[in-house]
This record gives structure tokens, C-alpha cells and sequence, in this order.
């Protein structure tokens, strides 16, 4: 259950629970007093107090307690819908025992209340009403449908994650697999190109012959093969050593940037909250696989870096002042395919294009919020 900001479906529910108290409290028969404002007052406030239920469910639990007892005890006799609620809101975010304690003090304090009211009222009658305003039957199934809820939404987060290791169990089968393929048909015909080359060389250079530049290239191509497939395969065996990276290793990465001769500045707005993992990742490809581009494409001079935190989104820009134009359309490589494919599996939208002052941006929103 989500404790982020208050959404516009808690401010229904707290006014429409408000608007049926307010109702119930104009059709009662019983004589008006002149606390009845009071009533009013203490019954409005507790409804609209659940508005909060998600955010501080203890917390709406006492104050719809009070104000229940407390239009109790003017006499403003309406039922405690709102108490009832914020049981379930309670037990829901996973404060049984909270909410038990609470009702049972509600139970045991409702008849003392009614029994202070202006209403001239024996101690049998008193408590006859306060099962009449809080039934013992809607305070079990209030807290039993908060317990189901919140056992529903255990299992399916429980479920949730078995999906995502038995995905990430899989990810690792293929990259296994991956390796071995490559293993088995790369790494031999390489090997052979390399020794053949090398042998090629030195009886050539032992007979003091000329060695041909495109040896010497087949040569220097083999030998940085087998390096780049070495470290490939590595990669694939060894990925999941690596720790996670994420916005907490931008400046790293910025400043590895700047070590090239580029002159990177990072920039940070917004107030940092929370973000999920997948979207803390995937905004540090992005940086990542920008820089990069920049380094090898862009012949640029200065890059720029800006992380914006807002509410419910987290904006990622990467600018530079290379060599592209907007008459140029840029050419997707892998590495752009690859941002867009992040991106949009998080529901996000990925902006890449020639600047109109010259060079390029990469402008990539990703949704962050937590409300349910």
C-alpha cells in the first residue's frame, strides 16, 4: 500500500464519508442543542481527517477516535463511519495490533461518552446506543477486509518478485549460454587468425623481408579481438559481480568523462527522494551511454549533465556542443535503440535530436511515483 502524497481518490473518500455524516446528522430526530455546532464540527473533521489514511493510517485512527467520541459526548449521535474506515486503513497498512487496542479503548470508552451527552440517558441505554454507533459486526469486517487487502497485496508483490528473479535467473541461463556459443565458434577462429598472423610475422622478419602493412593490421585486429572477446565473455560470466550502479555514481562517471579532455559539468535539481531501482539504473545508463557517444561521435568540447527530481518523475539531460546540426538527422545506433528500449519499459518517453544551437541532447523522463 502506498504511503506517497495525498491523492485526489483519498480527498473523495474523505468527502464523501463527510458529506454522509453531515447527512445522517440533519435527519436525526433527536431535539437540537446548542453544542450541536461542536458536533458538527468534530464529525467533519474526522471524516476529512481520513484523507490521510494512506500517509499516517495511526494517526487518522486516534483522530477519528476522538472526534467520535467527542460528537458522542455533545450529543451529536451519527454512526463512526469515519472510525471505521480508519480501522481498515490501519489493519490495511499492517497495524493490527494499533488498530485492536484502539477499538477495544473505543468500545470500552463510546458508553462514558454517551453517557456525558446533554441527552438524559440511563447507563443500559447508553450502551445499547454505542453498539448502535459503532457495531461490533462493521468493526470486525472493517478489519478483516483491511487483513485481506493487505495479505493480497503481500502476495501479489511476493509474486511480483518471483517473477522478476525467475526473469533474472533466465537473463543468466542465456548469458551463460551466450558465452559458450561465442566461446565455442569465436574464440578458436580468432585464436587461429592470431597464430597465423604472429608466424607470418616472424618468418618474415627472420628472413629480413618487408613485412606488409596489412599483415601487420591482421595482426594487430587479431590481437585486439581475442582482448575485446576475452573481456565480452567476461562480462557475460562475471556480470552479476559487479555491484548496481546508479545516480549515486554519476559524479564518478562524470569525472572519468572530464579525465578524456571533455569538459563535463553535472547539475542536480529538485529535492532527491526515493526512486525505484530500475529507474535509478536506467538513468545512469543513459548518462553513461550519452558520455560515451559523446566521446566517440560528437567531436565535442563541452558536455553537459542535469538530473531533475520532480514530483512524480525524474528528468535525465545530457547536452553537448559537437558537430551536429538539426538539418542532420541523427543515424539510431545500438546504444540509442538500447535508451529508448529502457525507457519506454518504464513507461517514460526519450527525447534524442540535434540541438537548434548546434549539438546534441538526450532528454529522457522517467515516472517515479509510488501512489497506488
Amino acid at each position: 500500500m502506498s504511503r506517497g502524497r495525498i491523492g485526489a481518490g483519498d480527498w473523495v473518500i474523505a468527502v464523501g464519508v463527510a458529506v454522509f455524516l453531515l447527512v445522517a446528522g440533519l435527519s436525526r430526530q433527536h431535539p437540537s442543542t446548542n453544542l450541536d455546532a461542536l458536533g458538527y464540527a468534530l464529525s467533519l473533521t474526522g471524516a476529512l481527517a481520513l484523507a490521510a489514511h494512506r500517509r499516517a493510517p495511526v494517526v487518522v485512527l486516534v483522530v477519528t477516535g476522538l472526534c467520535t467520541l467527542g460528537h458522542q459526548a455533545v450529543g451529536f449521535d451519527v454512526a463512526a463511519v469515519a472510525y471505521l474506515f480508519a480501522v481498515y486503513a490501519a489493519v490495511r497498512a499492517g497495524h493490527r495490533i494499533v488498530a485492536v487496542a484502539g477499538s477495544v479503548i473505543m468500545l470500552a470508552a463510546l458508553p462514558l461518552a454517551i453517557l456525558a451527552s446533554p441527552h438524559d440517558l440511563a447507563v443500559g441505554e447508553a450502551f445499547t446506543r454505542s453498539r448502535d454507533v459503532l457495531p461490533l459486526a462493521w468493526l470486525i469486517a472493517a478489519g478483516a477486509a483491511g487483513e485481506a487487502l493487505r495479505q493480497a497485496e503481500r502476495r501479489a508483490d511476493e509474486a511480483e518478485r518471483t517473477r522478476e528473479e525467475t526473469a533474472r535467473r533466465r537473463a543468466d541461463e542465456e548469458r551463460l549460454h551466450i558465452a559458450r556459443e561465442l566461446h565455442d565458434s569465436l574464440t578458436h577462429q580468432i585464436s587461429v587468425i592470431k597464430v597465423q598472423a604472429d608466424a607470418a610475422v616472424h618468418v618474415a622478419t627472420k628472413r629480413g623481408e618487408q613485412v606488409p602493412e596489412a599483415l601487420l593490421a591482421i595482426q594487430e585486429a587479431g590481437r585486439e579481438a581475442a582482448r575485446e572477446l576475452r573481456a565480452t565473455l567476461e562480462a557475460l560470466r562475471e556480470e552479476d559481480k559487479d555491484p548496481p550502479r546508479g545516480l549515486d555514481h554519476l559524479p564518478e562517471l562524470v569525472r572519468r568523462a572530464r579525465s578524456t579532455g571533455l569538459d563535463a559539468k553535472l547539475t542536480i535539481e529538485g529535492h532527491r527522494n526515493d526512486v525505484p531501482a530500475a529507474v535509478d539504473r536506467t538513468a545512469y545508463r543513459i548518462v553513461q551511454e550519452s558520455l560515451t557517444n559523446i566521446a566517440r561521435h560528437a567531436c565535442a568540447a563541452t558536455a553537459s549533465v542535469r538530473i531533475d527530481y520532480r514530483p512524480g518523475a525524474l528528468v535525465v539531460q545530457v547536452d553537448d556542443d559537437g558537430r551536429a546540426t538539426p538539418d542532420t538527422a541523427p543515424v539510431p545506433g545500438v546504444g540509442l535503440l538500447g535508451m529508448r528500449e529502457r525507457v519506454t519499459a518504464l513507461g517514460g518517453h526519450l527525447r534524442a535530436a540535434p540541438r537548434s544551437e548546434g549539438g546534441f541532447t538526450v532528454h529522457a523522463e522517467l515516472p517515479v511515483d509510488h501512489t497506488s
